[in-house]
C-alpha cells in the first residue's frame, strides 16, 4: 500500500495492524470450527435417523408377521428371535409377549438390535393382539 502523507510530515499507513489481522483470523477460525462441528453433528444425526427408520420398518414387518401367525397359532410365541435383511444390512429382532388383564388380549413387542448378540437396541415397537 502507498503511505499517506499528512500535514507536518507525518506518514500514516493505510492498512491493518498485526493485532487487527490476528483478531480477524481468530474470529474466522472460531466461526469455521462452529460450522464444521454443526455439519458433523448433522451428518451423525442423519445416520442415526436412517438406522432408526429402517429398524422401525423391520419391527413393523415382524409385528405384521406375528399378527398373521397368531391367527393360525394362538398365543404368539414369547422370546422369539430372528434376523431380517433390509437396506443391504442384517437386523436382529426379538419378540416379547406380555399378558394383559384380559386373557384374550396380549401385548406383543418387537425390539430391533444392531448386533447378533442382541445388544445395541435401536427401537422397540408394540401392539396388542386379540384371540379370534
Amino acid at each position: 500500500m502507498r503511505p499517506l502523507r499528512l500535514r507536518a510530515g507525518f506518514i500514516k499507513n493505510a492498512g491493518f495492524t498485526l493485532l487487527e489481522v490476528l483478531i480477524a483470523v481468530a474470529i474466522f477460525a472460531l466461526a469455521g470450527a462452529a460450522v464444521v462441528k454443526g455439519a458433523a453433528e448433522h451428518l451423525n444425526s442423519v445416520g442415526m435417523l436412517k438406522n432408526l427408520t429402517f429398524a422401525t420398518y423391520v419391527a413393523n414387518n415382524q409385528l405384521t408377521e406375528a399378527s398373521m401367525r397368531a391367527k393360525v397359532t394362538w398365543p404368539p410365541k414369547n422370546n422369539l428371535k430372528g434376523e431380517s435383511e433390509m437396506a443391504q444390512r442384517t437386523w436382529y429382532w426379538e419378540q416379547q409377549v406380555l399378558k394383559t388383564a384380559d386373557e384374550d388380549l396380549l401385548q406383543v413387542s418387537i425390539t430391533v438390535y444392531e448386533n447378533e448378540d442382541f445388544t445395541g437396541s435401536i427401537t422397540s415397537v408394540s401392539t396388542f393382539m386379540a384371540k379370534d
